[in-house]
């Protein structure tokens, strides 16, 4: 079964910075949340995905990387200390175990399943019990982007409308966007990783349409010429860089970013923050 998007984790050095960011650009921002690993996120959600702001904040707490294990924390330190942005690539599962088989049989992953568990908090403060069990995935061509599958155990505890209310008007995140000098090298992982059979491949690049999004590889001229942004080419690797905002009205985001001071600008039809601006990332927004 295709997998959708489940949440995109984007890596900063300062978390409380970034998430004023986000706040500046119209996003309601959740609380502080600490993993027993050593990381620290807060959480932006839409009606269906939602940007991890995630930060390494207690190093100390890391473990390695074992032979079947991936390592969380490890994996953000290194990512870190080269680069700040989008940092993985997580769609939804209704079984993660059964996903995790797949893709060893597939020969994109070889980890058991993580499972972990939080408390989190309501909008009126009520506790409330939250628990995933993740499946990773790796393309051996591109060491800076990771991805997973996540199945969201009490999903009535996380998804709420009224953290899902934003004042630049975004309601949904219709895609992600990663970067490669040749997509087509990686169409094979991106159908095993997504589960989308028949991609669509074009001048621009490769896509994968599901049901809750979709999943592009585009060309770095092709991602300028759409965004007005020249990506950083990691040799025949992916990157993951631009998130897509289907918005209400792009003038009512475009006048809140001016309000709060974020540089963006316009390019064919659509509103731009660049990395420089974005913690390393390329937000997009569009209208629905």
């Amino acid at each position: 079964m295709p997998h959708g998007l489940d949440h995109i984790v984007h890596a900063v050095r300062d978390l409380d910075a970034a998430a004023e960011f986000y706040r500046r650009a119209g996003f309601t921002v959740g609380a502080r949340n600490r993993h027993a690993w050593g990381t620290h996120n807060r959480i932006v959600q839409l009606k269906n995905c939602y940007i991890e702001i995630l930060e390494v904040a207690e190093p100390e707490k890391i473990v390695p990387h074992g032979a079947r294990s991936f390592s969380f924390g490890a994996y953000h330190r290194d990512f870190l200390a080269k680069r700040e942005g989008f940092s993985m690539l997580i769609l939804n599962s209704s079984n993660a175990a059964l996903d995790a088989h797949a893709f060893e049989k597939s020969g994109i992953g070889n980890s058991r399943v993580f499972d972990f568990a939080r408390e989190g908090t309501k909008p009126d403060g009520t506790p409330v019990k939250l628990a995933f069990s993740l499946a990773f995935a790796h393309d051996l061509a591109s060491p800076n982007v990771r991805f997973a599958v996540c199945q969201h155990h009490f999903p009535e505890n996380f998804w709420d409308p009224a953290f899902q209310t934003h004042a630049n008007g975004a309601r949904a995140i219709p895609g992600a966007i990663m970067v490669a000098d040749n997509p087509t090298d990686h169409h094979i992982f991106l159908k095993a990783f997504t589960g989308v059979s028949d991609l669509h491949s074009s001048s621009i690049g490769v896509r994968a349409r599901t049901e809750n999004g979709d999943i592009e590889i585009m060309e770095p001229v092709s991602f300028r010429d759409q965004f007005g942004v020249s990506p950083a080419v990691d040799a025949e690797a992916m990157t993951l860089n631009g998130l897509r905002f289907a918005v209400t009205d792009i003038a009512q985001a475009e006048t809140l970013h001016r309000q709060g001071g974020i540089a963006s600008h316009r390019h064919v039809g659509r509103l731009v923050v660049l990395p420089d601006v974005a913690c390393g990332a390329t937000l997009i927004f569009e209208t629905a």
